[in-house]
Protein backbone atom coordinates (compact mmCIF):
# COMPACT_ATOMS: atom_id res chain seq x y z
CA UNK A 1 0.00 0.00 0.00
CA UNK A 2 1.45 3.50 -0.79
CA UNK A 3 1.83 6.04 1.79
CA UNK A 4 -0.43 8.42 1.93
CA UNK A 5 0.58 12.02 1.50
CA UNK A 6 1.21 14.34 4.49
CA UNK A 7 -1.50 16.67 4.95
CA UNK A 8 -3.91 13.03 4.44
CA UNK A 9 -2.86 11.50 7.12
CA UNK A 10 -4.81 11.83 10.79
CA UNK A 11 -2.93 14.25 13.11
CA UNK A 12 -2.96 14.47 16.90
CA UNK A 13 -2.74 17.74 18.32
CA UNK A 14 -0.51 17.26 22.22
CA UNK A 15 -0.12 20.26 24.29
CA UNK A 16 2.17 20.54 27.31
CA UNK A 17 3.40 23.79 29.07
CA UNK A 18 6.08 22.46 32.04
CA UNK A 19 9.08 20.29 31.71
CA UNK A 20 7.17 17.08 33.19
CA UNK A 21 4.77 17.78 30.67
CA UNK A 22 7.15 17.66 28.03
CA UNK A 23 8.94 14.07 28.98
CA UNK A 24 5.76 12.69 29.56
CA UNK A 25 4.15 13.33 26.31
CA UNK A 26 7.32 12.65 24.20
CA UNK A 27 7.00 8.97 25.49
CA UNK A 28 3.30 9.37 24.87
CA UNK A 29 4.02 10.37 21.41
CA UNK A 30 6.43 7.14 20.97
CA UNK A 31 3.59 4.99 22.43
CA UNK A 32 1.16 6.13 19.73
CA UNK A 33 3.66 5.96 16.86
CA UNK A 34 4.01 2.24 17.91
CA UNK A 35 0.77 1.62 17.62
CA UNK A 36 -0.07 3.59 14.58
CA UNK A 37 2.86 4.84 12.30
CA UNK A 38 0.87 6.86 9.91
CA UNK A 39 0.29 9.50 12.63
CA UNK A 40 1.17 13.06 12.68
CA UNK A 41 1.62 14.85 15.64
CA UNK A 42 1.49 19.16 16.53
CA UNK A 43 1.02 21.06 19.07
CA UNK A 44 2.80 22.98 22.14
CA UNK A 45 6.23 21.40 24.01
CA UNK A 46 9.70 21.69 24.49
CA UNK A 47 12.84 19.45 23.15
CA UNK A 48 11.91 15.89 24.06
CA UNK A 49 8.76 16.33 22.08
CA UNK A 50 10.53 17.58 19.33
CA UNK A 51 12.75 15.09 19.06
CA UNK A 52 9.86 12.38 19.40
CA UNK A 53 8.59 13.99 16.22
CA UNK A 54 6.08 16.73 17.07
CA UNK A 55 5.57 19.67 15.46
CA UNK A 56 6.11 22.42 17.62
CA UNK A 57 3.62 25.65 16.55
CA UNK A 58 4.11 27.07 20.44
CA UNK A 59 7.41 26.37 22.55
CA UNK A 60 6.75 25.83 26.07
CA UNK A 61 9.66 26.97 27.71
CA UNK A 62 8.14 30.64 27.08
CA UNK A 63 5.53 29.99 28.88
CA UNK A 64 6.81 28.43 31.88
CA UNK A 65 6.52 30.56 34.88
CA UNK A 66 5.42 30.93 37.76
CA UNK A 67 3.43 34.00 39.81
CA UNK A 68 1.22 36.56 38.96
CA UNK A 69 4.42 39.41 37.95
CA UNK A 70 5.91 36.55 35.89
CA UNK A 71 2.36 35.83 34.23
CA UNK A 72 1.70 39.30 33.21
CA UNK A 73 5.25 39.99 31.59
CA UNK A 74 4.31 36.71 29.57
CA UNK A 75 1.18 37.52 28.60
CA UNK A 76 2.18 38.05 25.12
CA UNK A 77 3.78 34.56 24.25
CA UNK A 78 0.84 32.61 25.97
CA UNK A 79 -2.18 35.02 23.80
CA UNK A 80 0.70 34.29 20.99
CA UNK A 81 1.02 30.33 21.53
CA UNK A 82 -3.03 30.18 22.15
CA UNK A 83 -3.73 31.88 18.58
CA UNK A 84 -1.43 29.35 16.78
CA UNK A 85 -2.76 26.32 18.71
CA UNK A 86 -6.87 27.70 17.79
CA UNK A 87 -5.37 28.14 14.10
CA UNK A 88 -4.58 25.24 13.61
CA UNK A 89 -7.42 23.78 15.30
CA UNK A 90 -9.13 25.51 13.03
CA UNK A 91 -7.34 25.39 9.60
CA UNK A 92 -6.93 21.43 9.94
CA UNK A 93 -9.09 19.94 12.36
CA UNK A 94 -7.27 16.90 14.35
CA UNK A 95 -8.51 13.67 14.80
CA UNK A 96 -8.13 14.50 18.92
CA UNK A 97 -6.91 16.71 21.01
CA UNK A 98 -4.27 15.34 23.81
CA UNK A 99 -4.03 18.22 26.96
CA UNK A 100 -1.36 17.44 29.50
CA UNK A 101 -1.91 19.14 32.97
CA UNK A 102 -0.94 22.86 32.64
CA UNK A 103 -4.62 23.85 33.23
CA UNK A 104 -5.11 27.38 33.20
CA UNK A 105 -4.17 27.41 29.62
CA UNK A 106 -5.16 23.53 28.46
CA UNK A 107 -8.62 24.25 29.55
CA UNK A 108 -9.10 27.36 27.34
CA UNK A 109 -8.44 24.90 24.19
CA UNK A 110 -10.07 21.83 25.49
CA UNK A 111 -13.58 24.79 25.35
CA UNK A 112 -12.46 25.53 21.79
CA UNK A 113 -12.07 22.34 20.68
CA UNK A 114 -15.35 20.90 22.08
CA UNK A 115 -17.14 23.91 19.94
CA UNK A 116 -15.56 22.45 17.04
CA UNK A 117 -16.38 18.83 17.81
CA UNK A 118 -12.94 17.43 18.25
CA UNK A 119 -12.23 14.65 20.98
CA UNK A 120 -10.02 15.49 24.00
CA UNK A 121 -8.34 13.06 26.29
CA UNK A 122 -6.66 14.97 29.35
CA UNK A 123 -3.44 13.17 30.44
CA UNK A 124 -2.47 14.13 33.94
CA UNK A 125 -5.21 15.45 36.11
CA UNK A 126 -4.59 19.15 37.77
CA UNK A 127 -4.46 18.12 41.69
CA UNK A 128 -8.57 18.57 42.11
CA UNK A 129 -7.76 16.88 45.11
CA UNK A 130 -6.02 19.57 46.64
CA UNK A 131 -7.08 22.59 45.60
CA UNK A 132 -9.70 24.20 43.55
CA UNK A 133 -11.47 21.17 43.87
CA UNK A 134 -14.71 22.57 41.81
CA UNK A 135 -12.56 21.96 38.39
CA UNK A 136 -13.51 18.70 38.39
CA UNK A 137 -16.71 19.76 36.59
CA UNK A 138 -14.96 21.79 34.12
CA UNK A 139 -12.33 19.42 33.20
CA UNK A 140 -15.22 16.77 32.85
CA UNK A 141 -17.57 18.42 30.87
CA UNK A 142 -15.01 19.46 28.38
CA UNK A 143 -13.06 16.47 27.65
CA UNK A 144 -14.41 13.35 26.58
CA UNK A 145 -11.76 11.62 29.18
CA UNK A 146 -9.72 11.94 31.82
CA UNK A 147 -6.21 9.59 31.88
CA UNK A 148 -4.91 9.85 35.19
CA UNK A 149 -2.39 8.37 37.62
CA UNK A 150 -2.64 8.20 40.80
CA UNK A 151 -5.67 5.49 41.55
CA UNK A 152 -8.05 7.79 43.78
CA UNK A 153 -7.91 9.94 41.21
CA UNK A 154 -10.41 8.35 39.23
CA UNK A 155 -12.83 8.45 41.85
CA UNK A 156 -13.49 12.14 41.88
CA UNK A 157 -14.47 11.90 38.39
CA UNK A 158 -16.40 9.35 38.01
CA UNK A 159 -18.40 10.03 41.56
CA UNK A 160 -19.27 12.94 39.40
CA UNK A 161 -20.83 11.09 36.30
CA UNK A 162 -17.29 11.94 34.34
CA UNK A 163 -15.09 9.62 32.30
CA UNK A 164 -11.55 8.76 33.74
CA UNK A 165 -9.00 6.39 33.29
CA UNK A 166 -6.99 5.21 36.30
CA UNK A 167 -3.60 4.35 33.73
CA UNK A 168 -1.02 4.03 36.04
CA UNK A 169 1.59 6.45 37.15
CA UNK A 170 4.52 7.47 34.00
CA UNK A 171 6.88 7.07 37.16
CA UNK A 172 7.34 3.25 36.98
CA UNK A 173 8.39 3.56 33.34
CA UNK A 174 11.66 5.70 34.47
CA UNK A 175 12.73 5.43 37.76
CA UNK A 176 15.11 2.89 37.39
CA UNK A 177 18.86 3.06 38.77
CA UNK A 178 21.06 4.06 35.71
CA UNK A 179 24.16 1.79 37.18
CA UNK A 180 24.06 -0.94 39.47
CA UNK A 181 24.38 0.41 43.71
CA UNK A 182 27.37 -1.48 44.17
CA UNK A 183 29.20 -0.20 41.47
CA UNK A 184 27.57 3.60 41.37
CA UNK A 185 29.31 3.60 44.98
CA UNK A 186 32.42 1.81 43.50
CA UNK A 187 32.74 5.36 40.68
CA UNK A 188 32.61 7.42 43.84
CA UNK A 189 35.34 5.39 45.69
CA UNK A 190 32.60 4.60 48.51
CA UNK A 191 33.37 1.62 51.28
CA UNK A 192 30.23 -0.74 51.12
CA UNK A 193 29.76 -0.34 54.94
CA UNK A 194 29.84 3.75 55.33
CA UNK A 195 26.02 4.88 55.79
CA UNK A 196 24.44 6.86 52.75
CA UNK A 197 22.65 9.80 53.24
CA UNK A 198 20.47 12.08 50.55
CA UNK A 199 20.33 15.13 50.87
CA UNK A 200 17.41 16.67 48.56
CA UNK A 201 15.90 20.22 49.14
CA UNK A 202 14.37 20.84 45.54
CA UNK A 203 14.86 22.39 42.30
CA UNK A 204 13.88 25.95 42.94
CA UNK A 205 15.52 28.73 44.41
CA UNK A 206 12.60 29.20 47.33
CA UNK A 207 12.84 25.59 48.34
CA UNK A 208 16.31 25.13 48.42
CA UNK A 209 17.23 28.47 50.38
CA UNK A 210 14.14 27.24 52.76
CA UNK A 211 15.12 24.00 53.21
CA UNK A 212 19.03 23.18 52.60
CA UNK A 213 20.05 24.97 55.93
CA UNK A 214 18.03 22.98 57.95
CA UNK A 215 19.02 19.65 56.16
CA UNK A 216 22.83 20.45 56.43
CA UNK A 217 22.48 20.81 60.36
CA UNK A 218 21.05 17.90 60.50
CA UNK A 219 23.88 16.32 58.13
CA UNK A 220 26.58 17.44 60.71
CA UNK A 221 24.41 16.35 63.46
CA UNK A 222 23.69 12.44 62.31
CA UNK A 223 28.08 13.42 61.39
CA UNK A 224 28.97 14.08 64.71
CA UNK A 225 27.23 11.09 66.33
CA UNK A 226 28.74 8.63 64.08
CA UNK A 227 31.83 6.47 65.24
CA UNK A 228 34.79 7.34 62.79
CA UNK A 229 34.35 4.01 60.67
CA UNK A 230 30.61 4.52 59.97
CA UNK A 231 30.82 8.32 59.20
CA UNK A 232 28.31 9.13 56.83
CA UNK A 233 28.57 10.31 53.70
CA UNK A 234 25.94 12.52 51.63
CA UNK A 235 25.10 12.76 48.48
CA UNK A 236 23.24 16.18 47.48
CA UNK A 237 22.01 16.00 43.12
CA UNK A 238 22.40 19.29 41.70
CA UNK A 239 19.55 19.97 38.91
CA UNK A 240 20.68 21.37 35.76
CA UNK A 241 18.48 24.44 36.90
CA UNK A 242 20.12 25.10 40.12
CA UNK A 243 23.20 27.14 40.27
CA UNK A 244 26.30 25.58 42.80
CA UNK A 245 26.53 29.50 43.99
CA UNK A 246 22.98 28.87 45.41
CA UNK A 247 24.11 25.85 47.23
CA UNK A 248 27.08 27.48 48.65
CA UNK A 249 25.13 30.49 50.13
CA UNK A 250 22.48 28.47 51.61
CA UNK A 251 25.11 26.64 53.82
CA UNK A 252 27.18 24.04 51.18
CA UNK A 253 30.35 25.85 51.50
CA UNK A 254 30.06 26.08 54.93
CA UNK A 255 29.48 22.54 55.90
CA UNK A 256 31.50 20.65 53.10
CA UNK A 257 34.77 21.28 54.87
CA UNK A 258 33.71 19.41 57.64
CA UNK A 259 31.27 16.55 55.97
CA UNK A 260 31.95 14.32 53.33
CA UNK A 261 29.07 15.26 51.00
CA UNK A 262 29.40 14.52 47.69
CA UNK A 263 27.36 17.21 44.98
CA UNK A 264 26.72 15.30 41.39
CA UNK A 265 25.14 16.17 38.53
CA UNK A 266 24.52 12.98 36.58
CA UNK A 267 22.83 9.37 37.09
CA UNK A 268 19.73 11.08 39.43
CA UNK A 269 18.28 7.46 40.13
CA UNK A 270 21.61 5.67 40.78
CA UNK A 271 22.12 8.46 43.48
CA UNK A 272 19.17 8.12 45.23
CA UNK A 273 18.60 4.18 44.96
CA UNK A 274 22.55 3.93 46.32
CA UNK A 275 20.94 5.95 49.92
CA UNK A 276 19.71 4.35 52.81
CA UNK A 277 17.96 7.26 53.81
CA UNK A 278 16.96 10.81 52.39
CA UNK A 279 15.94 13.95 53.83
CA UNK A 280 13.71 15.45 50.51
CA UNK A 281 11.51 18.30 49.87
CA UNK A 282 7.88 17.78 49.58
CA UNK A 283 6.98 16.58 45.80
CA UNK A 284 7.74 14.05 43.04
CA UNK A 285 10.68 13.08 44.39
CA UNK A 286 9.09 11.45 47.94
CA UNK A 287 7.43 9.36 45.26
CA UNK A 288 10.82 8.13 43.50
CA UNK A 289 12.31 7.74 46.40
CA UNK A 290 9.21 5.60 47.60
CA UNK A 291 9.83 3.62 44.05
CA UNK A 292 13.38 3.26 45.00
CA UNK A 293 12.84 1.62 48.14
CA UNK A 294 14.67 4.19 50.28
CA UNK A 295 13.18 5.60 53.89
CA UNK A 296 12.80 9.32 53.85
CA UNK A 297 11.56 11.86 55.61
CA UNK A 298 9.32 15.02 54.08
CA UNK A 299 9.77 18.46 54.68
CA UNK A 300 7.94 21.52 53.88
CA UNK A 301 8.58 25.12 54.56
CA UNK A 302 7.37 28.54 52.62
CA UNK A 303 6.96 31.77 53.77
CA UNK A 304 4.77 32.47 56.08
CA UNK A 305 2.38 34.37 54.12
CA UNK A 306 2.37 32.01 51.50
CA UNK A 307 1.63 29.15 53.93
CA UNK A 308 -1.46 31.28 55.41
CA UNK A 309 -2.98 32.02 52.20
CA UNK A 310 -2.28 27.93 51.21
CA UNK A 311 -4.43 26.99 53.61
CA UNK A 312 -6.80 29.53 52.92
CA UNK A 313 -6.91 27.90 48.71
CA UNK A 314 -5.43 24.19 49.14
CA UNK A 315 -8.38 21.62 50.85
CA UNK A 316 -8.11 20.56 53.88
CA UNK A 317 -5.42 16.83 53.60
CA UNK A 318 -4.45 14.54 56.29
CA UNK A 319 -0.55 14.38 54.43
CA UNK A 320 0.99 16.29 51.85
CA UNK A 321 3.44 13.95 50.79
CA UNK A 322 2.68 11.61 47.32
CA UNK A 323 3.89 8.21 49.01
CA UNK A 324 1.33 9.23 52.35
CA UNK A 325 -1.84 10.96 50.10
CA UNK A 326 -1.42 7.41 47.80
CA UNK A 327 -1.57 4.97 51.05
CA UNK A 328 -4.33 6.77 52.73
CA UNK A 329 -1.73 6.89 55.72
CA UNK A 330 1.36 7.56 57.17
CA UNK A 331 4.26 6.09 55.51
CA UNK A 332 6.99 8.31 55.61
CA UNK A 333 7.55 10.85 58.63
CA UNK A 334 6.26 14.31 57.17
CA UNK A 335 8.02 17.86 59.20
CA UNK A 336 6.16 21.24 58.21
CA UNK A 337 6.54 24.48 58.66
CA UNK A 338 8.18 25.36 62.16
CA UNK A 339 8.54 21.72 62.34
CA UNK A 340 11.26 21.75 59.78
CA UNK A 341 14.42 21.72 62.57
CA UNK A 342 17.74 19.89 62.58
CA UNK A 343 15.79 18.37 66.38
CA UNK A 344 12.82 16.85 64.56
CA UNK A 345 14.84 15.97 61.19
CA UNK A 346 17.30 14.13 63.27
CA UNK A 347 14.74 12.14 65.17
CA UNK A 348 12.88 11.30 62.42
CA UNK A 349 15.86 9.99 59.69
CA UNK A 350 17.91 7.89 62.58
CA UNK A 351 15.57 5.08 63.35
CA UNK A 352 15.79 4.75 59.47
CA UNK A 353 19.37 4.05 58.69
CA UNK A 354 19.50 0.99 60.93
CA UNK A 355 18.15 -2.49 60.58
CA UNK A 356 14.80 -1.82 63.08
CA UNK A 357 10.99 -1.93 62.88
CA UNK A 358 11.11 1.47 61.50
CA UNK A 359 12.97 0.90 58.60
CA UNK A 360 11.21 -2.26 57.64
CA UNK A 361 8.05 -1.18 58.32
CA UNK A 362 8.23 2.13 55.78
CA UNK A 363 9.42 -0.63 53.16
CA UNK A 364 6.61 -2.50 53.33
CA UNK A 365 4.77 0.82 52.80
CA UNK A 366 6.51 1.41 49.54
CA UNK A 367 5.97 -1.82 48.71
CA UNK A 368 2.03 -1.44 48.58
CA UNK A 369 2.02 1.53 47.08
CA UNK A 370 4.24 0.33 43.93
CA UNK A 371 1.37 -2.54 44.04
CA UNK A 372 -1.92 0.75 44.24
CA UNK A 373 0.42 2.28 41.21
CA UNK A 374 -0.30 -0.13 39.44
CA UNK A 375 1.94 -1.86 36.48
CA UNK A 376 4.59 -0.10 34.09
CA UNK A 377 2.92 1.05 30.98
CA UNK A 378 1.31 4.31 31.27
CA UNK A 379 2.16 5.60 28.40
CA UNK A 380 0.99 2.81 26.42
CA UNK A 381 -2.50 2.67 27.94
CA UNK A 382 -3.06 6.45 27.48
CA UNK A 383 -1.80 5.51 23.89
CA UNK A 384 -4.80 2.84 23.34
CA UNK A 385 -6.85 5.05 25.14
CA UNK A 386 -6.31 7.92 22.35
CA UNK A 387 -7.09 5.13 19.60
CA UNK A 388 -9.81 4.26 20.94
CA UNK A 389 -11.47 7.98 21.48
CA UNK A 390 -10.42 8.67 17.81
CA UNK A 391 -12.81 6.08 16.68
CA UNK A 392 -10.01 3.64 15.72
CA UNK A 393 -11.62 0.52 14.99
CA UNK A 394 -8.47 -1.70 13.72
CA UNK A 395 -7.44 -2.04 17.51
CA UNK A 396 -6.49 -5.51 18.24
CA UNK A 397 -8.36 -7.00 21.07
CA UNK A 398 -4.83 -7.00 23.62
CA UNK A 399 -4.88 -3.43 22.37
CA UNK A 400 -7.76 -2.25 23.47
CA UNK A 401 -7.95 -3.85 26.52
CA UNK A 402 -6.41 -1.21 29.31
Amino acid sequence: MAALPPHSRPEIMIVAGEASGDMHGAALVTELKALRPELRFCGMGGREMASAGVELLADAARLAVVGLVEVLSRLPDILRARRALTARMRARRPELLILIDYPDFNLLLARFAKKLGIPVLYYISPQIWAWRKQRVHSIGRLTDCVAVILPFEAELYTRHGYQARFVGHPLLDRVHPEVPRAQFLANLHLAAERPVVGIMPGSRRREIQSLLPAFLATAARLDAEAPEARRPVFLLPQASTVKRSLLDECGLLQYQSRLDIRVLTEQRYSLMAACDAALAASGTVTLELALLRVPTVAAYRVAFHSYWLGKLIIRVLPFFSLPNLIAGRQIIPELLQDAVTPKRLLASIRPLLGAGKARSEMLAGFDEIKKQLGSAGAARRTARLALQLMGDGGLRRDEADL
